[in-house]
């Protein structure tokens, strides 16, 4: 589980946690308070850099359609129980390492690949990802699932705002944030061995927080990549997925701790 930084490719990553708790932690890169970010100057109109975000969003959006498309009909067709009987757990987590996998190379990458190629991985990967989240049709009612999603979308476009609009540098946050989602991806880790009461709420709390600060700090470093690297179209096009890959994943963090939160259960 690794994080990755596209200034120099040797941070930690965000990856996808075992369907056991269902807190979907995954891998993405943008650059952790890397003074690069800080330094330089623009290079790039404020208009272009506009619309480049907005693209980057949009990239996003497409892929949590796509995931939510996936899980809907992997659950209503029955196909996800389907190959969980044919599989098993052993094929269930070898889908989840294939998941981690993915995420990994696409973060490594992203900077370096044809963008086409990063765009389909991209997809790939929310189609995986929607597959696998589908089971959560079994456990919580349709309902809560909708409530859910609901206030992640909103809870999401107002932390956008702030990260798009604040004049506070979350930037520098990074080491901060960094430390955060180790000792996350570890309290799931131990969680997944040892059942403790009450300790799965607590870490969903954590994570809905940790993720809000992510979803702010990925918004800055978002803007950031395209002043300093946002140079040529295909760059642009390479930024847009990389950064569409982080905002995806910290909004299916968040939406898996609020359904852990707040979740009536079948």
């Amino acid at each position: 589980m690794t994080y990755n930084d596209p200034f120099n490719n040797q941070s930690p990553q965000r990856g996808p946690q075992p369907a056991q708790n269902y807190a979907a932690a995954n891998t993405g890169s943008a650059a952790m308070g890397n003074p690069v970010l800080e330094a330089q100057p623009v290079r790039v109109s404020e208009r272009t850099i506009q619309h480049s975000v907005a693209a980057a969003y949009g990239e996003m959006a497409i892929g949590l359609g796509v995931t939510a498309v996936v899980s809907w009909l992997s659950a209503s067709t029955g196909l996800v129980m389907r190959f969980l009987a044919s599989v098993g757990q052993f094929g269930w987590f070898a889908l989840l390492i294939a998941q981690v996998v993915l995420a990994v190379v696409l973060g490594a990458r992203a900077l370096k690949m044809n963008p086409a190629t990063a765009r389909v991985l991209f997809y790939v990967y929310a189609a995986t990802m929607g597959f696998t989240l589908s089971t959560i049709f079994f456990i919580y009612d349709i309902g809560s699932i909708g409530i859910a999603f609901g206030l992640t979308a909103a809870f999401f476009l107002c932390l956008t705002m702030i990260g798009l609009t604040t004049k506070v540098n979350m930037l520098k946050a990074g080491p901060i944030l960094m430390v955060g989602l180790v000792v996350l991806i570890v309290s799931q880790l131990v969680l997944m061995l040892f059942q403790v009461s009450g300790a799965t709420m607590i870490v969903s709390a954590i994570s809905l927080i940790l993720f809000a600060g992510l979803t702010i700090y990925d918004a800055q470093s978002t803007r950031a990549l395209y002043q300093q690297l946002g140079t040529s179209d295909v760059m642009v096009r390479r930024i847009s997925i990389l950064a569409a890959l982080n905002l995806y994943l910290d909004f299916i963090n968040m939406f898996m701790s609020l359904l852990q939160l707040f979740g009536s259960r079948n």
